[in-house]
């Protein structure tokens, strides 16, 4: 199935749902307490963590997690420890109202809208450590970015001790890195990445597209154009070849390339030559207007 298929099989799953009312919860105390009722009666929980700005990527998360728990918990929280510009922070998008509206449409039974003082009461001196995920891409352009998602998702694992966390791989580093901190301290959690959902020119959904001009919408398919290219040639034509041609590619259609690379999606640690390599990812950075993008592809 094409990915326009993709998308509206699951916008008809998203309309056959009936809409249904979501629990919200401010404080840490409320929600704990209304789950030690379900926890008592040996409920599974299901966690899926979002800065809000809510949109159908989201709602295909919630979808799974729905699937695959008796309870289902979204929280709602924009983080400010992740952000590496002020701007970011204060323009990235806010839309309660209407995030409870898909929360509802979504099966979701308890919605986590905290305050940044119920998240962080007190400072988090935690060590963390990520290794080279903390030097390359991701890493790499937003220094410190990880240790903020680390320092959010330990606390929401704590308070909401879900049994499964569901998160989107658009954010593939993110994952890996979620997956790290999970061994580290030994969290009693499972961790479920759910494909990326896309726009119909197959550009990722993500709270930041609401951003773009219309000019720049427009654009901003090249991402998966580039990406696509990518999973065309590769493993024929060499990775430096291939990362050549994405960011003129991208670059051809205004775009900024942070990075285009390839690599080793066990690691993230790049790939020089395709011999041997059992597969492949490629992750891509780029700026559009004011908008940051990030986007990957498995290319084998």
């Amino acid at each position: 199935m094409d990915i326009q298929g993709i998308t509206l099989a699951l916008f008809a799953s998203f309309a056959r749902k009936p809409p249904v009312y979501v629990d919200i919860f401010n404080r840490v105390s409320d929600i704990r307490s209304a789950l030690l009722h379900a926890k008592q009666a040996n409920k599974t929980v299901a966690l899926v963590p979002t800065m809000g700005a809510l949109h159908d990527g989201h709602r295909s998360l919630m979808q799974v997690a729905r699937d695959s728990a008796d309870v289902l918990v979204a929280s709602v929280f924009v983080n400010p420890t992740q952000f590496n510009e002020a701007d970011d922070f204060n323009n990235y998008p806010r839309d309660i109202e209407a995030d409870r509206t898909i929360l509802a449409d979504s099966g979701c039974d308890m919605a986590f809208t905290p305050t940044v003082e119920e998240i962080y009461p007190e400072p988090d001196h935690t060590t963390y450590d990520f290794g080279e995920l903390e030097t390359r891409y991701e890493g790499a352009f937003r220094p410190g970015h990880f240790k903020g998602v680390a320092m959010v998702v330990r606390r929401l694992f704590n308070i909401i001790e879900p049994d499964f966390a569901f998160f989107g791989e658009k954010d593939f580093q993110q994952v890996m890195v979620i997956r790290q901190l999970v061994r580290q301290f030994k969290l009693p959690v499972e961790i479920v990445n759910v494909p990326t959902l896309r726009e119909s020119d197959g550009l990722a959904m993500s709270s930041r597209n609401v951003r773009l001009s219309a000019a720049e919408r427009n654009r901003a398919n090249a991402i998966y154009k580039a990406l696509q290219l990518a999973r065309q040639l590769a493993p024929s034509e060499s990775p430096e070849h291939i990362r050549s041609l994405a960011v003129e590619l991208l670059e051809q259609n205004g775009l900024q390339p942070e990075y285009f690379d390839i690599a080793y999606p066990d690691t993230l640690r790049p790939i020089r030559d395709f011999n041997g390599a059992p597969h492949a990812v490629a992750l891509v950075a780029a700026r559009l207007g004011n908008v940051r993008l990030i986007d990957n592809l498995q290319l084998f």
